[in-house]
């Protein structure tokens, strides 16, 4: 849960909410093939239940010090796709869809191409 409080009051995000949120915007971006999973994030819960609670799909959202967000992503680009547009084209829709959508400022957007499909 991310919380955020301002002027105006105590805002609560789940963790969850926000991974759709990124989700959705990385998936809408050109070149993006999918999400990939992330094998080597695994909670101590995830591990008990043998992941039946909680897949990562590749999106990892977490706080820093000054209380903004950073963002981890695992993408699949199609064959033929310039990585680098595409990864400066993922960063600035993910920060700004974010930023809209929850209002918490976004400070890093890390992203990782995992995965080409042919």
């Amino acid at each position: 849960m991310v919380t955020v409080e301002n002027h105006i009051g105590k805002i609560s995000v789940s963790e969850k909410y926000l991974t759709e949120i990124v989700r959705h915007a990385v998936c809408d971006c050109f070149g993006v093939a999918d999400v990939c999973n992330v094998s080597t994030f695994r909670s101590a819960v995830s591990s008990i239940t043998k992941g039946k609670l909680f897949k990562p799909r590749g999106v990892v959202v977490r706080t820093d010090d000054n209380g903004c967000l950073v963002i981890d992503l695992h993408i699949k680009v199609t064959y033929g796709t310039n990585i680098a547009a595409a990864v400066d084209s993922i960063t600035h829709k993910v920060a700004f869809t974010v930023e809209e959508a929850v209002g918490i400022d976004v400070s890093k957007v890390n992203v990782y191409v995992d995965d080409m499909n042919y």
